[in-house]
């Protein structure tokens, strides 16, 4: 296999693609899927025009994927823009699809990634993020998953937990605005948990429910994010949060703790919260060491020591976050956070600079550029 062949060949098939009608970034993840299977097939049938080869799989990828996101989008259009609270009225097949793509012959993280690229219209680069991994390495997971069951009869749907991952992450995904995918995932998951007695479906159904309670003060009328210390708790939706805190609650009665429902219980505390300063952070410490209990996360122990940092102060907050790797996505953001409120402007400043460098959005982007900006200023009166 000519890998250099491959890389040379790379940005001229991006082109043909762009040119015939593709937008840039379903190009690249067409692209990159054709040389994912470049990479299986060339070693044993070399094509006669390589270039060629690569455009029309690159292609036909392209058109696969734009007829599934087209697929997604007409079911999203049965959606109303919020979540209507109570049960589902009505259900149609894509749930039955995230538990097919759950196949048993998948490993879980084989399964949630072609689940996410199949059905939930996510591309490679988005579900590589979630994952904290190189969009190479996604791309080959999501190809050997396509063949794994390619030759296999959908009859053995796969287990609840991994619909749940995936549901998770399509919520999280269409949360962070990047696309709008969160009022389908909780229908999807109001559906899972009336047909499943399971305390970490209602779990997560909780957990949705009170993060997107918040939604409508996430952003100001620019476009730009609001912390949550900041946002104007009068626009959270109450009738979401009463919702989710009912549901949760039982859930938690049945003294069958997950992930989920222990996430959903630092949520509610913040909905609970009349203001930013009366939020019970020691209490959401407890939670986050029972979620790093069951979930031995790098990521919960990142949120871990903002909330130690507020509990026992910026210093015990920087504590916590030395054992963590720095390259974690948001540690430089996290440690910007303490530093200030620990009264180091100067690194404060430097590190938000650096955090925005690595966001993984436009508007975190720009919400960290602003930060860095504040300090500085401050700094130079």
């Amino acid at each position: 296999m000519n890998e250099a062949l491959l890389r040379s060949l790379t940005p001229s098939v991006l082109g043909i693609l762009v040119r015939r009608g593709a937008d840039f970034a379903a190009a690249e993840d067409a692209v990159q899927d054709a040389l994912v299977e470049a990479v299986r097939v060339w070693p044993a049938d070399p094509p006669r025009d390589a270039k060629g080869w690569l455009v029309t799989v690159a292609w036909r990828r392209f058109l696969d994927a734009t007829r599934a996101e087209a697929a997604r989008r007409r079911r999203e259009d049965l959606v109303d823009e919020e979540p209507v609270p109570g049960p589902a009225p009505a259900v149609d097949d894509t749930l039955q699809l995230y538990f097919l793509c759950a196949h048993p012959s998948l490993t879980a993280s084989s399964a949630v990634a072609l689940t996410l690229r199949a059905v939930g219209g996510l591309t490679t680069r988005q579900i590589a993020q979630a994952y904290l991994v190189p969009e190479a390495t996604m791309a080959q997971r999501i190809s050997r998953a396509k063949r794994t069951v390619s030759g296999v009869r959908f009859d053995q749907p796969g287990d609840v937990a991994t619909v749940l991952r995936v549901l998770y992450l399509v919520f999280n995904e269409g949360y962070s605005g990047d696309v709008d995918l969160a009022a389908e995932a909780i229908r999807l998951t109001r559906q899972l948990a009336a047909a499943i007695d399971h305390p970490e479906v209602a779990g997560l159904l909780a957990l949705m429910l009170l993060h997107h309670a918040r939604r409508a003060a996430r952003t100001a009328s620019d476009g730009s994010l609001v912390p949550l210390a900041e946002q104007d708790r009068g626009r959270w939706d109450t009738e979401s949060i009463a919702e989710g805190v009912e549901i949760l609650q039982a859930a938690l009665a049945r003294d069958r703790l997950g992930e989920f429902q222990a996430q959903a219980a630092i949520a509610a505390l913040h909905a609970d919260a009349p203001t930013a300063e009366e939020t019970d952070w020691v209490q959401i410490v407890e939670w986050y060491d029972e979620l790093a209990r069951l979930t031995d996360s790098p990521v919960v122990l990142l949120n871990r020591a903002v909330a130690v940092g507020e509990a026992d102060g910026p210093r015990a907050g920087l504590a916590a976050l030395v054992a963590l790797d720095d390259s974690l996505p948001r540690h430089a953001a996290v440690a910007a956070y303490l530093h200030e409120r620990d009264g180091d402007l100067a690194t404060a400043a430097r590190l938000y600079a650096e955090a925005a460098q690595k966001a993984p959005n436009l508007a975190e982007r720009d919400h960290l550029t602003r930060q860095a900006a504040r300090l500085n200023a401050r700094r130079c009166r």
